[in-house]
């Protein structure tokens, strides 16, 4: 028998076997193993295991590659399902070019050191590759000073500044208490009093809600994501894997 044969046999016995382990799924299906062939089974499964172990891995393997496609598959119909709020909501923010071919979508907490760490790949990016557009969504799961940020962001924008001050939060190293908030908002050219002001509108709160509705419904976890295409990628990435990822969706379409 080929070593495939025997992942086969050994697969399908473990199928068997966990098949098997529940007495009433057994009654349901209205099949069942006696004691003596059960045995046998576990004795064949067993000995084949002992030839090679590396079965067992192989079927592991195996195993964590379907469910990893099948968790694609999912996030591909989440993303295909929100795919208005994602890449076409008039009110996001936008850097790089807002007529781009690529739209790329970025999730990001402006307390995140991961987004900070990714911040200058991201800007290259914008730099090298000019018909990208990239979508920013506030993700402020960090606690009360990353909600202060996120509502500081949003306020800017009204002014026209919400780049200016993005790009000064992530550089930041301190805490966004509210006075460090006003320095940066003042350096960045922003009217303090107006942007406090629109800080507490309510439709600000509405916004940041309607971010964290869709990050749950595409069951992202953390900061930053991002969502390029059909392809949803958690975590920090580098400049390289941001090209790779804006050229299949340039050659997919956008």
């Amino acid at each position: 028998m080929t070593r495939l044969s025997r992942l086969s046999l050994a697969t399908g016995l473990l199928l068997t076997l966990a098949a098997h382990a529940a007495p009433t799924r057994a009654q349901t299906a209205g099949a069942g193993f006696t004691p003596a062939q059960r045995q046998e089974i576990v004795a064949l499964l067993r000995e084949a295991l002992k030839q090679d172990p590396s079965i067992l891995r192989d079927a592991l393997v195996a195993l964590e590659q379907a469910e990893n496609q099948e968790r694609a598959g999912a996030q591909r119909a989440a993303i295909a399902e929100h795919a208005a709020a994602l890449f076409r909501d008039a009110e996001d923010p936008v850097k790089g070019n807002p007529q781009g071919a690529v739209t790329l979508v970025e999730f990001f907490d402006a307390r995140c050191g991961y987004c900070k760490q990714m911040q200058p790949a991201m800007d290259a990016l914008l730099q090298r590759q000019k018909d990208v557009r990239l979508v920013l969504k506030d993700l402020p799961i960090l606690g009360p000073n990353s909600l202060l940020a996120s509502r500081a962001l949003l306020a800017a924008q009204r002014q026209g500044r919400y780049a200016a001050l993005h790009e000064a939060l992530l550089r930041l190293r301190e805490e966004p208490t509210e006075p460090v908030l006003q320095r940066e908002a003042e350096k960045a050219g922003l009217d303090w009093a107006r942007l406090r002001r629109d800080m507490d509108d309510p439709a600000i709160a509405r916004r940041l809600e309607a971010n964290t509705r869709l990050a749950g419904a595409l069951k992202i976890q953390g900061t930053p994501a991002l969502v390029i295409g059909g392809t949803l990628v958690p975590g920090a990435v580098d400049l390289a894997t941001l090209e790779k990822l804006v050229g299949e969706a340039r050659r997919q379409g956008g």
